[in-house]
């Protein structure tokens, strides 16, 4: 895309994601969860072709640049789709496209880009909403769960602030405990299972479905909480790029209820 292309094209999905809020909901049908794909254009293109028709809603979890090849093909390739298919494609938001209120490395993707491009791609990816639920017992977002008291309030949720920062940059430790403090390394904040348990119960929810923490269980807190990869950026540690997805008809409970699909 030329640079006046990529201008018209992040103006128009600029409009989309303010319409949409913080909080996707999601009433009916099947809905397939991806997770960080990270510049990996191969999956975005393997998942879109076996899943995006008008019966089925796509979620990607955020994390679309950095660390892969193809970082602006496979950003730019989604927001066209999502102005294609506006009610069928959702793309929250990741730390990595937060880049407007925080630093991440690897920014290959940042870096590449001209003062002005940088700033509007900013601009518009702060935008993105938050949050996926579902009235079977799902919340889907990027990292961790936010100290809200119900789902209405995540809309009050400013970007780059503390909540934000708990959704976008948050880890979940196999320990007990709330809040556990950030790590002294990356400065993300971790949580323990007394925040899942706590936040799950205030929002009515049964299943989480993230991604974000390549070095997290899969599957963890009473099979309640499912981290999806679907990159090839961590081979090294997940071997295969998996997404989740859902039948909205039915109650979900734990994990067992979901499909889990190698893409």
């Amino acid at each position: 895309m030329t640079g006046e292309e990529t201008r018209i094209l992040l103006a128009q999905v600029e409009s989309r994601f303010e319409q949409e809020g913080n909080l996707i909901k999601l009433e009916s049908g099947r809905v397939v969860f991806v997770g960080d794909t990270h510049g990996d254009l191969e999956a975005t293109r393997a998942v879109i072709a076996r899943h995006l028709n008008p019966k089925t809603q796509i979620v990607f979890l955020g994390d679309y640049v950095d660390r892969g090849p193809k970082s602006a093909e496979n950003l730019n390739s989604l927001l066209r789709l999502k102005l294609e298919h506006p009610d069928n494609l959702f793309l929250l938001m990741g730390n990595h496209e937060g880049q407007g209120a925080i630093s991440v490395h690897p920014a290959d993707f940042w870096e590449g880009l001209d003062c002005k491009l940088h700033t509007q791609y900013a601009t518009v990816l702060s935008r993105m909403p938050l949050v996926a639920s579902t009235p079977n017992g799902i919340i889907a977002l990027h990292g961790a769960l936010p100290n809200v008291e119900t789902l209405e309030d995540l809309e009050k949720i400013d970007f780059g602030g503390r909540q934000w920062q708990q959704i976008t940059w948050g880890d979940w430790q196999e320990k007990d405990g709330g809040y556990l403090g950030n790590d002294p390394f990356t400065g993300r904040p971790q949580f323990g299972q007394g925040w899942f348990d706590e936040m799950m119960k205030r929002l009515g929810k049964n299943v989480l479905i993230r991604s974000h923490q390549p070095n997290a269980r899969q599957v963890m807190y009473g099979r309640r909480c499912l981290t999806i990869f679907t990159s090839s950026a961590y081979r090294e540690l997940i071997p295969h790029r998996t997404i989740a997805i859902a039948d909205l008809e039915r109650e979900v409970k734990t994990v067992d209820d979901l499909v889990i699909e190698t893409v």
